[in-house]
């Protein structure tokens, strides 16, 4: 029986160690910055990712974000269904900079997303930066600024 406990015990520090190396790893993960501000990102760079996008969640640190990828340059469109916080939207170009940006973008509270508005990029854009609302204003972001990324 002792064992087995301690292999178990083992096998839990093991796990935690583990979780507690991926937290690090994230803390060191992909990056932007823009207008001199560092945001932590998280990469949607496929399908799922970009329909799953922020969505369900109640909060997002100030230093942090959401950075979604597309193989081409196109008209963006997006939407707050099932989004819980608001939001700026920054649309890019495939030179990272910035073409078109909407604002404070509130939650939907349409619980079906049929009668959700829409919030188009204005412009052909290859990434699109989603940060906390009011942040784009506080940093004093305007059309033409470039986004570095880092990973």
């Amino acid at each position: 029986m002792k064992p087995r406990t301690s292999r178990a015990l083992r096998g839990s520090l093991l796990l935690l160690g583990s979780s507690l190396c991926a937290c690090g790893a994230f803390a060191s993960g992909p990056a932007v910055d823009l207008h001199g501000r560092r945001f932590d990102v998280e990469i949607a760079a496929d399908e799922a990712a970009r329909e799953r996008g922020l969505m369900f969640r109640d909060s997002m640190p100030e230093d942090h974000g959401m950075l979604f990828t597309f193989d081409d340059k196109a008209e963006r469109t997006f939407w707050m269904k099932n989004t819980h916080i608001p939001l700026d939207i920054l649309y890019f170009d495939e030179k990272y900079k910035l073409v078109s940006m909407q604002q404070r973008v509130p939650p939907c509270r349409d619980a079906s997303g049929n009668n959700c508005p829409v919030y188009p990029s204005n412009a052909p854009a290859q990434y699109v930066l989603e940060l906390n609302a009011g942040t784009a204003e506080k940093l004093g972001v305007k059309v033409g600024d470039e986004l570095k990324v880092t990973r």
